[in-house]
């Protein structure tokens, strides 16, 4: 490491100002302090509080959170095709082949997301003239996990650029943002590329292998509405739903587990948890937003049983947290510091109504059948006016017990 950073320092004052190299300061300096830690003070004097957490200390955390879900999807990336393709009895058959395939259809999305989010990055910090912030470390290892493994590269590329560009960089930056940028990138693609997102023959790599007879890659939550709209109950098209595949492809356990078709990163309700855990352990993200989304989409659930006109809206509530993106959403999109309610009240309704709103647009909206992604970006607009009224409630109870 030596060597790295004595060539970094013989190459410094190129970059200075009045070097060569001036206009592209930040994009150096936001490589050295990546790979070291910097060697300025902020210049104020007096006494000063140290701490451990800084915004790239912070990003890193987030990310070392989401590496659960990251090694699953890869490896059941490979396990669907083939468990498609009919080469596998058992879960750990093939274990190296799996994970190699896997590895070699997840890896390319995730570079091509950096790659294409840095630029904008570093375009942006050249242009404004400020150091290029840390926050994208997150965004771009989220935007890969929430999109299909067979999702075609430059399209990838097209929408992490538009959801930087879009969704934060118009507002300010790093901090400023209105909208989580991994769901507007999502979002993108959803109306865009609609049919690349999403369907029936998406969700599972084929390569030049034939899929097995009666095969179908429909996610769960296109089986459990389909079961609605047929009167045949979501229990029984779940347990049916390739059933030549292996007995309990969609059952409770196995939808928890993840062990089924859908986007990388998504599919693992357990790995979400773990992720969850590291965040609310380290104090990155409320457990709050965490706790109120899952319950808002169990109240909201059981609403819908009360009033249930189709086998969808009767499904057991429990089966939204294990289905679709959920349970990926709620902990890393929903508790994003920049676009969720900052006030404590506020997280508990924030989180509450974007379970509430997801559970509606999945069983009533057949166009949007995740739901939670919707939900995400409808609340991040609203989260602002949630923290107003909650400020604003406070201090008129203060006011009420003011004593002159």
């Amino acid at each position: 490491m030596k060597f790295l950073r004595d060539l970094l320092d013989k190459q410094k004052p190129l970059f200075h100002k009045g070097g060569k190299l001036e206009s592209l300061y930040y994009a150096f300096e936001a490589g050295e302090t990546f790979l070291f830690s910097p060697n300025h003070t902020n210049g104020i004097k007096g006494a000063q509080v140290k701490d451990a957490i800084d915004l790239k200390r912070m990003m890193i955390t987030v990310v070392i959170a989401m590496i659960p879900c990251l090694l699953f999807g890869i490896y059941n990336t490979g396990h669907q095709h083939f468990l498609a393709t009919g080469q596998t009895a058992g879960l750990w058959d093939d274990f190296a082949d799996k994970a190699i395939l896997g590895l070699t259809l997840v890896l390319p999305i995730v570079i091509v997301a950096y790659a294409a989010g840095g630029l904008v990055e570093a375009a942006f910090a050249v242009i404004r003239k400020h150091p290029i912030n840390e926050g994208f470390l997150v965004t771009g290892m989220l935007i890969p996990l929430v999109v299909p493994a067979t999702m075609p590269l430059w399209q990838v590329a097209l929408a992490t650029i538009f959801a930087v560009v879009i969704a934060k960089e118009v507002f300010g930056g790093t901090g400023m943002n209105i909208l989580n940028v991994a769901m507007t990138a999502r979002a993108f693609l959803y109306f865009a590329y609609p049919a690349q997102i999403s369907g029936d023959q998406v969700w599972t790599y084929l390569g030049d292998k034939a899929p097995v007879d009666g095969f179908s890659g429909a996610t769960a939550l296109a089986v459990a509405y389909n079961a609605g709209v047929e009167g045949e109950t979501v229990n029984a098209a779940l347990s049916s739903h390739n059933s030549d595949l292996g007995a309990g492809l969609y059952e409770f356990a196995n939808l928890f587990m993840g062990w089924i078709p859908g986007s990388i990163g998504e599919t693992s309700t357990l790995m979400a948890l773990i992720g969850a855990l590291i965040l609310v352990a380290t104090g990155v993200a409320s457990w709050k937003i965490i706790v109120s989304g899952f319950a808002g989409a169990y109240i909201m659930g059981f609403i819908m049983n009360l009033f249930a006109v189709n086998e969808y809206m009767a499904m057991g509530p429990e089966y939204h947290w294990v289905m679709g993106g959920l349970a990926f959403g709620i902990v890393f999109m929903a508790t994003d510091p920049v676009s969720a309610a900052q006030t404590e009240t506020g997280k508990w309704i924030y989180g509450l109504l974007i379970g509430f709103l997801t559970v509606i647009i999945r069983v009533t909206n057949p166009a949007y059948p995740e739901g939670i992604m919707l939900a995400v970006l409808f609340m991040n607009v609203f989260a602002p006016l949630i923290d107003y009224y909650v400020v604003k409630a406070n201090k008129k109870r203060r006011l009420q017990r003011a004593t002159v």
